[in-house]
């Protein structure tokens, strides 16, 4: 039941009117699903990043982020909540112009669509409060029961996870996949799991809440990215990016959600 059960809304889609209708939108309405308006894709299981707070409104880092490139680009914005595993399909079949849920830099993915970095992540391991089984590196996880969303950066490294502790010959560790970050956490809440693997940010902020504790962090250290499926909407993005790292407005808000911002240039990475 709870892999099957999603957040809130999810699926839905949040629109907001275009912004400065005295300027002219910096991206053709040919690279746009939608004319005049940037569709972004999120999937609001990761506070503080992007979530649905107690009101049902999509809040978070990220979305603000989105909204802020949108005003930037005089174009109205959309963000579309759906599930991790239909991002990338979702992007290749035009249903959004931009994935803005956190995804993390890979070759392979570098190879289906644009992609620009912008922010670094990496992972943590949250156990219940208090940390009864006394978790504080990998190896202490050998045998346990671990939740993690499927099909992302973070199940794959869960699974490096598991490959390293069979290597050191440990008790091997379960793994059990989850449609989202929230149910993970919520088979966690109610014992199920021994941890959940989610971000560091997700993990601080659960920690922070009294709600989890961190006991692992800093796994994996990559940056993320934005993902496009038009170069020149992946372009007009990272002069965005570029705009804000030289006025100050990206380090203030990454700063106030305690988020590092990548370090190299804001360029466009991808096929061909």
């Amino acid at each position: 039941m709870l892999r099957r059960s999603l957040l809130g809304a999810a699926c839905a889609a949040v629109s907001l009117p275009a912004f400065g209708q005295s300027c002219a939108p910096k991206v053709a309405d040919a690279e746009l699903v939608k004319p005049k308006t940037l569709t972004l894709s999120t999937n609001p299981t990761l506070p503080p990043m992007q979530y649905v707070n107690s009101q049902g409104q999509l809040v978070g880092m990220r979305v603000e982020l989105g909204a802020e490139i949108a005003k930037r680009l005089c174009l109205g914005v959309e963000h579309v909540r759906v599930e991790f595993a239909a991002m990338i399909p979702g992007l290749a079949a035009r249903r959004w112009d931009m994935i803005n849920t956190g995804m993390f830099y890979t070759e392979e993915r570098a190879k289906l669509m644009y992609l620009v970095r912008y922010e670094e992540q990496a992972i943590s391991v949250s156990v219940p409060r208090g940390n009864p089984k006394r978790i504080a590196r990998i190896e202490d996880m050998a045998g346990l029961t671990v939740g993690v969303e499927q099909g992302g950066f973070e199940f794959r490294r869960t699974q490096d996870i598991a490959k390293a502790l069979e290597e050191k010959r440990l008790r091997p560790i379960t793994i059990r996949p989850f449609d989202n970050f929230a149910v993970s956490f919520q088979a966690l809440r109610v014992g199920q799991l021994d941890a959940a693997i989610s971000i560091d940010s997700t993990g601080k902020e659960y920690d922070d809440r009294g709600e989890f504790t961190r006991a692992i962090s800093g796994l994996y250290g990559t940056p993320i990215n934005f993902g496009f499926r038009s170069k020149a909407l992946a372009q007009a993005v990272a002069g965005v990016l570029t705009e804000m790292r030289a006025d100050g407005s990206l380090k203030a808000l990454l700063d106030r959600y305690g988020v590092k911002e990548y370090e190299g240039a804001f360029e466009v990475v991808g096929p061909g």
